[in-house]
């Protein structure tokens, strides 16, 4: 099996969006300090929503999808990212075909 790929759609609370942003951008550098396995792990911004926000990551492995959603600095971010979200997330899990 080759490279698992996630597009996470998140719609935030109006106002909301500096706070998510913050917990994501701490979450983001402790999951490229701390996890080998994941190849991308990047925050955009819809430029024609500024409160909807996509997440693309890439990872080695469904074990380093699985390791990723266990780990302890996922854990903790998740309820901080939650109390922002307006809604649940959208994830797409896809394969990367190179």
């Amino acid at each position: 099996m080759g490279v698992v790929g996630i597009v996470a759609t998140m719609k935030v609370k109006e106002g909301k969006e500096a706070e998510f942003e913050n917990v994501f951008k701490d979450l983001q550098g402790k999951v490229k300090a701390n996890e080998p396995g994941c190849l991308q792990y990047d925050l955009c911004k819809l430029k024609s929503d500024p409160q909807t926000y996509i997440i693309m990551e890439q990872y080695e492995s469904q074990e380093a999808v699985d390791k990723h959603g266990k780990s302890e600095h996922f854990q903790a971010a998740f309820p901080a990212l939650g109390a922002t979200l307006d809604g649940a997330p959208d994830l797409k899990f896809v394969d990367r075909l190179d």
